[in-house]
């Protein structure tokens, strides 16, 4: 902000709104870069070239490449929520299966078509320190709360599934994530229908 108050502006454009749009360059080149070339084989001189950026740049968004990694594994796992809040948003008041079957086809479809987010959500995430295990745990745990709540607005208040909220949302996000992970590897437009099928299945079970 300037002393008046008003935003800093360089080049007819607020420097916040400019400094935000290369975040976003960094997190596009990060998937892009992580999902073809592999977190561990990748490097920030990739990441920059990738985005257009120079390394200075880079440097005054993320502290290194883990907390790029982060970034992009966090955008991948709220896009994936955004699709499933705008899918159901569509079947307001549609039956259990119903909702089921969009939520799961919603997810995967966000994820499990995009080959590089694939690889970053179910892949180059896992095991790559304490602290990013951490950060994945804890971005499961967003998920067991976004399940919980959609159990109980199809099911009521009263409603608790066998083995309470926890254990059934754990459960099926698991089998989600793994299905979703299996088809993202090539699997067929079929092979999805059958993925939606077993995973409304599951859910419906629960409910």
């Amino acid at each position: 902000m300037t002393a008046s108050g008003s935003p800093r502006v360089y080049d007819g454009r607020p420097v916040e709104d400019r400094r935000a749009e290369r975040r976003e360059q960094f997190i596009a080149a990060g998937l892009a870069v992580f999902g073809d070339q592999g977190y561990q084989s990748s490097s920030i001189t990739a990441v920059c070239k990738a985005a257009g950026l120079a390394r200075a740049q880079f440097y005054e968004h993320f502290g290194n490449r883990e907390e790029l990694l982060l970034a992009v594994y966090d955008m991948i796992q709220a896009d994936a929520r955004q699709a499933l809040i705008e899918a159901l948003s569509a079947v307001v008041g549609a039956d259990p299966a119903t909702r089921a079957s969009i939520a799961v086809r919603a997810y995967a479809e966000s994820i499990g078509k995009d080959p590089n987010r694939a690889r970053v959500s179910f892949v180059e995430i896992v095991g790559v320190s304490a602290e990013v295990e951490k950060h994945r745990v804890e971005q499961r745990e967003i998920w067991v709360e976004f399940v919980t709540w959609e159990l109980k607005q199809t099911r009521g208040a009263d409603f608790v599934p066998a083995g309470g909220f926890r254990a059934a949302a754990t459960g099926f996000i698991g089998a989600l994530m793994a299905l979703v992970h299996q088809w993202s590897m090539g699997g067929s437009p079929a092979e999805l229908e059958d993925l939606v099928e077993v995973l409304t299945h599951f859910l419906v079970s629960v409910m």
